[in-house]
């Protein structure tokens, strides 16, 4: 889950786009943050806490900004506590070799072991910093650079990308295995980062790595070879966002301007997708996937929710569906679907609690698709197929945007793979419509308001039922993300099961009712049971029920179908968390012990 950036080029700013790199991946780890800048020797500048404490720190020293060299990494903490120690990069003793690292070496204990019977001495408690002490050991056996990189990966297991660099070398070798990492391609520099948007405002030309393949850039190119040495054929691609997409936009928070990009994001996944004339939806990426007998999610955290959602579409149209969480169905006992289809929900496409779900499907035969946001990612390439959810980057550890776009996606994943079966006219409609919709509601919302009531409570619930049940769990844990407080979310009838001992007048809790049906009726059921134990209710509705009656405060949400009415609630909940986040004070787009892409089971 850590950010890597690596720069090569001919001229003197290598550390400011080191710099400028890890100050765009800090979503993916914020505990600490160095850098290394090779030429004759190798200087490195790392320190724990955030970027600005090692920019600090670099101004302090006298650091030679003229390398043309650099490797640099973002941590979010594993192996150790965050420390100017165990940061990263890390060397071995003699300072000849730097290395970055994300993943984990699993086999690192034996490694050190045998390193420290060896007479190394360790300065950290990293898994990481056996590699440089391997490489340098290796480079002692008169190898060459190259070959001593080679024969390191070979000793080590586990989930890893690596950069590294060596002192008097004018090169930066690099290697992925369940972690990714990514080539870019300037005119007169190259770059290797996890994620693109690292060296976005330079180059939109990219290489992704696949898992066992290893690059070396120079100021004059890059390849990429598999482990053994032998060429590999590689596309450039062309990214198709700009690096302006990845600020801030005039937002306070990132979180913020990509709650407010949701129309947009929408407008982008629903392009092309939906013929209002006959009423139907059509997916060219979905031609070839036929309609599945069963059908299984996979997924972590935000995207597990939307996989919730989902299963209730599929089951709508009558085909037998479950979500599982991907950490465990890598591990347990869940069959494959027989003549089924198994969906990894992932907006990275880079986590690896489902890609390891994924390829234990692919390894019992069944037909795997990624609903991803990125085009390239792990996921979309090992997968038989790959629905792009299209929502443009996001930044803000707390997803936003890119669930909702799931939530879209979904809908036309049901649709298209169903034969229509679970939906109809007036779903297209309302899907051609959710933009205004949530349009309406971002203009519109209350939720600002409504938090400085509740800001002195401690304990907050989210209930609902059928597909609002997932958006009551996604509107928690978004709480709980960014504000520290403890949230949770309930299918509503579960309530009376238990979790009302917990209701109190200091337990505000957020109902979600749509509609005037029996759902809608059962729910207010529910609201009156925490309304008889005073405690304070907040209704997310459209005004078709009498939910108003028994709430304390209302978040409106336009009237639309079923289906999409879901989306428009998530909203109010996301603002919710957002203005109760600020309020307190929080770190939003950081929030503490959290990364954007769980890249490590």
């Amino acid at each position: 889950m850590c950010g890597i950036i690596g720069c090569v080029g001919h001229d003197d700013e290598t550390l400011d786009v080191v710099l400028d790199g890890l100050e765009t991946l800090e979503y993916r780890g914020y505990d600490s943050a160095g850098v290394a800048l090779a030429g004759d020797e190798i200087d490195v500048e790392k320190k724990e806490g955030r970027l600005e404490a090692l920019r600090e720190e670099i101004a302090t020293h006298e650091v030679d900004p003229s390398g043309e060299i650099g490797i640099g990494h973002t941590r979010w903490s594993t192996h150790g506590p965050p420390t100017d120690e165990n940061a990263h990069p890390h060397t071995d003793e003699s300072g000849r070799v730097a290395v970055v690292h994300n993943g984990i070496i699993e086999n690192y204990q034996s490694l050190r072991d045998e390193l420290e019977s060896e007479g190394v001495t360790f300065t950290s408690e990293t898994d990481t910093e056996v590699v440089p002490h391997l490489f340098a050991a290796n480079l002692e056996t008169d190898l060459d650079a190259e070959a001593a990189f080679r024969r390191t990966l070979d000793r080590i297991d586990g989930s890893y990308a690596i950069a590294a660099v060596v002192a008097g070398d004018d090169r930066i070798f690099a290697t992925r295995n369940d972690s990714p990492l990514v080539l870019g391609v300037g005119e007169d520099r190259y770059y290797l980062a996890s994620d693109v948007p690292a060296f976005l405002e330079h180059t939109r030309d990219v290489v992704y790595l696949d898992d066992g393949e290893v690059a070396i850039i120079d100021a004059e190119g890059w390849a990429v070879t598999n482990r053994d040495g032998e060429p590999v054929e590689k596309d450039v691609s062309t990214v198709t966002w700009s690096a302006e997409q990845t600020g801030k936009s005039g937002y306070d928070h990132y979180m913020l301007k990509e709650i407010h990009e949701q129309p947009t994001a929408l407008r982008q996944g629903l392009s092309g997708r939906l013929d209002e004339l006959s009423g139907e939806v059509t997916v060219d990426e979905l031609d070839t996937v036929a309609t599945p007998e069963t059908i299984h999610f996979v997924a972590c955290g935000t995207s597990y929710h939307a996989a919730l959602y989902g299963v209730e579409l599929f089951r709508e149209a009558g085909v037998p569906a479950q979500a599982f969480l991907a950490s465990e169905y890598a591990t347990g006992p869940a069959p494959v679907p027989e003549n089924g289809l198994v969906v990894g929900v992932t907006q990275s496409g880079e986590t690896a609690d489902t890609l390891s779900a994924l390829r234990e499907a692919q390894g019992r035969g069944a037909v795997t698709l990624a609903l991803t946001n990125v085009v390239g990612s792990t996921a979309a390439r090992e997968c038989d197929h790959a629905l792009y959810i299209r929502s443009g980057p996001e930044i803000g550890v707390a997803a936003t945007k890119t669930f909702s776009s799931q939530l879209t996606a979904l809908n036309l994943l049901a649709e298209t793979v169903t034969d229509g079966a679970t939906g109809s006219r007036d779903l297209v409609a309302a899907l051609r419509d959710i933009p205004g919709d949530i349009q309406q509601v971002l203009d519109e919302t209350t939720a600002e308001e409504i938090v400085d009531e509740y800001r002195d409570n401690e304990s907050f619930f989210f209930i609902g039922r059928g597909l609002h049940f997932p958006v009551a769990l996604e509107g928690a844990l978004k709480f709980k993300e960014i504000t520290y407080e403890h949230a949770e979310g309930f299918a509503a009838g579960e309530l009376k099961h238990g979790p009302l001992a917990l209701v109190t007048r200091n337990t505000p809790v957020f109902a979600i009712v749509t509609g005037d049906g029996e759902r809608a009726r059962k729910t207010i059921g529910n609201v009156k049971e925490v309304e008889a134990r005073d405690a304070p209710v907040v209704a997310v509705t459209d005004g078709q029920s009498d939910v108003e009656r028994y709430a304390d405060h209302v978040l409106e949400i336009p009237e639309t179908h079923p289906r999409t009415a879901p989306m428009l609630a998530n909203v109010q909940l996301q603002l919710v968390a957002y203005h109760m986040a600020d309020r307190l004070g929080r770190s939003i787009d950081k929030p503490r012990n959290l990364a954007k892409s769980v890249t490590v089971e």
